[in-house]
């Protein structure tokens, strides 16, 4: 089918369309629809990735509205270009959102009841957004498809509680900031360069030798803060922890995997297809600069991290530790680096959508995720906790996991561009995310004492004694989306050389150092 990658768009697309409308007449048809439209993408992207796989390019190109790139080689019209990269990430998007929409039913029910006409439209917006985030191949159509998801996460979030429309306000005014930063950065590219095709503003780069231009430069600088803003990258991260731990179950765990990982790819599809290796690396201070930058983002993300008792809190500053990672290996700049970078990506992705599955059940089953509510939880419900400890084992970094694969690709990256700065904090953070899982573990392990006494203390305690002890599990709709995403982490780690091959081809042609990098 020569034209899924299209397709990967237009089946969310027009099923939010069919939710808004068939929502008004019976709301109990929207999950169906979700979840039927997110089954047809994720058929599409498979078959794009499939495609790219097998194309000599190692890409899909698909132009709208019949425009022939070769009558207009500064990329007049529309395209869509799914190469390794764009494709695995778009599987990424739609695969994640393919098992939220069928763990979506009862917390959206319960959370944002008879909303479901409103609801299920934006999260099916929310992934076309972010799906045409990693095809599109034009950097004008980049903004407009960033903004499409920003608006539709600002919908996602607010539709919750009030506390949740307030740090919605944070989101908006920091997205904002963002967005029109990354816009203002376009304009004086299109100025120096007269197009807005990724591709095409790299081939007159290095055509009419701008590498040296002022214009450049500062649209340059204006791209990069509006992607760092975006990504929640630290100092710029204030938005974030309050805007995932404030929305609805179903919102934390599509944003929450997606979101920060999908601007992070716009960062290296700008610095390797846009700018280029050249000019991003060698003509700019970045590379100088950033990994500093990382080292403080890192350290101070885990450090804040390590203060919380709640565990959304406590994921969304791991967000943005894990963020201060994948910059990093970006702008260590050498080979491992990029391959640690981008597979992190894809890992981060799968087990944050793990951890954040699980506490949406332990918020359904006690009320509360504050530590202190957790005791005794793993008697009640094992299989859930099961899923729960596999993705806190990949963020941790324990093999099989596929956490374990890319820290280690990041770690050599470090090791080979002799930035032992970064290696440090990476290795500080972890120790910090060991001491916060194992600590979790303990209180979850933990229902009585030994002499029996209860040990609950927090608000949604279990209070569960031996004799008392009963298992009820998760519903079977929310459990199995669940252990479906442990799987996938397991099985990414498992076939982790799989996944590194996809990415080596991707970065082949960029010649990309092997050393030190500067």
């Amino acid at each position: 089918m020569d034209n899924a990658i299209a397709w990967i768009l237009l089946f969310p697309l027009i099923g939010s369309i069919a939710c808004a409308l068939l929502g008004m007449v019976n709301r109990k048809l929207c999950y169906p629809i979700s979840v039927l439209s997110m089954v047809a993408a994720t058929w599409a992207s498979v078959e794009t990735l499939f495609q790219a796989v097998a194309s000599p390019t190692a890409e899909v190109s698909y132009i709208f509205g019949g425009w022939v790139l070769d009558l207009f080689p500064r990329g007049v019209g529309i395209e869509f270009r799914a190469d390794l990269l764009g494709a695995l990430i778009a599987l990424v998007v739609v695969g994640v959102g393919l098992i939220v929409s069928m763990y979506a039913k009862l917390p959206v029910e319960k959370e944002t009841p008879r909303k479901e006409a409103l609801y299920y439209p934006l999260f099916l917006l929310q992934i076309t957004g972010l799906a045409g985030i990693a095809l599109t191949g034009d950097a004008f159509n980049l903004y407009v498809l960033i903004e499409v998801a920003a608006l539709t996460g600002y919908g996602l979030i607010a539709i919750g509680s009030n506390r949740a429309a307030a740090a919605t306000f944070n989101y908006l005014i920091l997205g904002t900031i963002g967005a029109s930063l990354y816009l203002l950065g376009v304009g004086y590219v299109y100025i120096k360069t007269g197009t807005l095709n990724m591709v095409g503003i790299q081939e007159v780069i290095a055509t009419n030798g701008l590498h040296d231009s002022p214009t450049m430069q500062v649209a340059f600088v204006l791209i990069g803060l509006g992607i760092l803003i975006k990504m929640a990258f630290f100092p710029f991260h204030a938005w974030l922890p309050n805007a995932y731990s404030s929305a609805p179950t179903t919102t934390s765990c599509l944003l929450a995997p997606l979101v920060t990982k999908v601007m992070i790819y716009v960062m290296i599809r700008m610095v390797l297809t846009v700018f280029g290796v050249e000019f991003s690396f060698e003509s700019t201070l970045w590379s100088e600069f950033m990994p500093w930058l990382v080292v403080i983002a890192i350290v101070c993300a885990a450090v804040m991290a390590l203060a919380q008792r709640e565990i959304k809190k406590m994921l969304a500053y791991l967000i943005v530790a894990e963020v201060g990672y994948m910059v990093g290996g970006v702008w260590i700049y050498n080979y491992y680096g990029f391959i640690g970078s981008i597979f992190h990506i894809i890992s981060d992705a799968c087990m944050t959508l793990c951890l954040f599955l699980a506490t949406g059940i332990i918020l359904r089953a006690c009320k509360t995720t504050h530590f202190d509510g957790l005791r005794g939880l793993f008697s009640k419900m094992p299989l859930t906790m099961i899923g729960f400890f596999v993705g806190g084992f990949s963020i941790i970094g324990l093999p099989p996991t596929c956490g374990f694969f890319s820290k280690w690709y990041l770690i050599t990256g470090g090791m080979v561009a002799e930035r032992w700065e970064y290696m440090v904090v990476l290795m500080f953070s972890t120790m910090i995310m060991v001491v916060l899982f194992f600590r979790l573990i303990e209180r979850i392990h933990l229902a009585v004492s030994e002499s029996g006494e209860d040990l609950g203390k927090g608000h949604g305690d279990l209070g569960l004694t031996k004799e008392q002890t009963t298992f009820e599990e998760a519903p079977l709709s929310m459990l199995i989306p669940l252990l479906l995403a442990a799987s996938i982490v397991m099985i990414i780690g498992i076939y982790n050389q799989e996944v590194v091959d996809q990415i080596e081809l991707f970065l082949a042609p960029f010649n990309l150092p092997k050393g030190t990098g500067h």
